[in-house]
């Protein structure tokens, strides 16, 4: 067997903690259990790793998600997802102006700007949310020394409230409440398209794309993902698109993203999921001029968590927190609604 070249790393700007491999088997190479193939060619990686990479869909030969004992054929395109190791890297208390809109002796309550990545990650070392708390302040809790007091998370892109424990106790009674689903959690958001109904429900189990790793798909089947139910109701319609409130009963990664795609609706200026391509539309005056002008304004997903309530871990009362829209939606909003005559 010939030496294969060198693994292509791909989606270096990948906010997840993954790498991208990709290997293309020689012509004259016989048929090779692809763990063994990949062991050849990923000499620093144990078998063990590579078979949990498979068990958990991330071999794919030819685009197709494989078993561990699956052959490679000559010719065949390899590709494989791993996350990152872990890296031992020091956390930096930086000053990043956080918009802390609660806190008390056991959490905090931060309204998250657009662009600001939550948590240190690959390739996002420093300008982080976490980054911005430690500077404020000290000792937060958590046995991940990357996340201290953080028990849940939304996008980069994304806008809006989250909550941070500043105790262990708190950290261990918040994190029971997002993992039983307890917690009310509600986001606005603008998708393209006029929805028929003006309330339902999408369901499905989100896991990882089989096109692409970076992004979640929904499935029918839960052998493919985790189950995730959203909830939705209309504000407002723009006639092109529509203003919705949603309520998580699950939280998934890219949830509400990726159900709303899988519907043909896809967020508006998300870059991910489709929603930067304008639609043809007939019957409203320059209408692709309008909509690039639009995106300009607002480049990113139009995703905001708006509220967020809780069981207060020593309190023993229930909280509510409400953020307002961020500017770039709030000019949307206006822009959409002068155009259509509202």
């Amino acid at each position: 067997m010939k030496p294969n070249p060198a693994p292509i790393l791909e989606d270096k700007d990948n906010e997840d903690l993954f790498e991208h491999f990709r290997f293309v088997a020689d012509p004259g190479q016989g048929q090779l259990r692809v763990d063994k193939f990949l062991g050849i060619h990923m000499k620093q990686t144990s078998r063990n790793r590579i078979q949990k990479a498979a068990e958990a869909g991330a071999i794919l030969v030819n685009g197709k998600a494989v078993k561990s004992n699956h052959k490679v054929k000559p010719k065949d395109i390899v590709t494989l997802v791993l996350a990152h190791p872990p890296r031992d890297k020091t956390l930096l208390a930086e000053d990043l102006n956080l918009d802390v809109i609660y806190q008390d002796e056991d959490v905090l309550l931060v309204n998250k700007r657009a662009g600001m990545v939550v948590h240190p990650a690959h390739g996002h070392y420093s300008g982080t949310l976490i980054n911005g708390l430690m500077h404020l302040f000290a000792n937060l809790p958590g046995n991940d020394q990357e996340r201290p007091g953080l028990v849940h998370r939304i996008d980069k892109d994304t806008t809006g409230i989250l909550v941070i424990a500043r105790t262990e106790q708190a950290m261990t009674m918040l994190a029971a409440q997002f993992a039983d689903h307890s917690c009310e959690r509600e986001y606005i958001a603008i998708v393209w398209g006029d929805l028929a109904k003006d309330e339902g429900v999408i369901e499905g189990y989100l896991g990882r794309s089989l096109k692409d790793r970076k992004l979640m798909a929904v499935f029918s089947d839960s052998s493919q993902g985790k189950h995730a139910i959203t909830h939705y109701k209309v504000i407002e319609r723009f006639r092109f698109a529509t203003m919705i409130s949603c309520r998580l009963e699950t939280g998934r990664t890219h949830q509400i993203r990726a159900h709303f795609k899988s519907i043909g609706h896809p967020l508006f200026g998300d870059p991910s999921y489709g929603g930067q391509n304008i639609p043809d539309k007939h019957g409203l005056p320059r209408f692709k001029d309008f909509m690039r002008n639009s995106l300009g304004i607002l480049p990113r997903q139009a995703l905001h968590a708006k509220s967020l309530g809780f069981m207060h871990p020593s309190k023993g009362e229930r909280m509510r927190f409400v953020t307002e829209l961020p500017e770039d939606m709030l000019a949307i909003i206006e822009r959409f609604r002068r155009y259509v005559g509202v």
